[in-house]
């Protein structure tokens, strides 16, 4: 596999916070009703899982950004809709892509680590093509 690049963000959480209490802040609108659910059942404190999850997004934009260095971008000015952080049943975090950016990515694999430590969150991405199988002539 090849790979395609690689994204780092990090995120200052009182920050984030302070822009997602903003009166008419349109932040929350770049999270999928999912991203959303989940951080909102996070009682004890919904703007660290908000930032860490916007590293995420802002680490898989750099990363796509790099592999389209010399080339113009693919997807317009709001990509973070077209990313969102999923969780499996474990709590394990994962990149799903949606419309746009699913089909500028298909099938590329996306590794993904998120942190948050103190009044910090971050996230490193890398993402790596597919393995294209050639079958062997007779």
């Amino acid at each position: 596999m090849a790979i395609l690049g690689i994204g780092f963000d990090l995120v200052t959480v009182s920050e984030f916070e302070e822009q997602l209490s903003r009166p008419g802040t349109a932040m929350k609108s770049s999270f999928r009703p999912g991203e959303r659910r989940y951080c909102e059942s996070k009682s004890t404190d919904p703007a660290r899982h908000y930032a860490v999850r916007w590293a995420a997004k802002e680490a898989v934009i750099k990363a796509w950004a790099a592999s389209r260095f010399a080339r113009p971008p693919a997807v317009g000015d709001n990509a973070y809709v077209q990313i969102e952080v999923v969780n499996d049943a474990w709590g394990r975090p994962s990149i799903k892509l949606h419309d746009e950016a699913a089909e500028f990515l298909p099938g590329a694999i996306i590794h993904l680590s998120l942190t948050h430590d103190g009044d910090m969150a971050g996230a490193m991405v890398v993402i790596e093509e597919p393995d294209i199988v050639v079958p062997l002539g007779n």
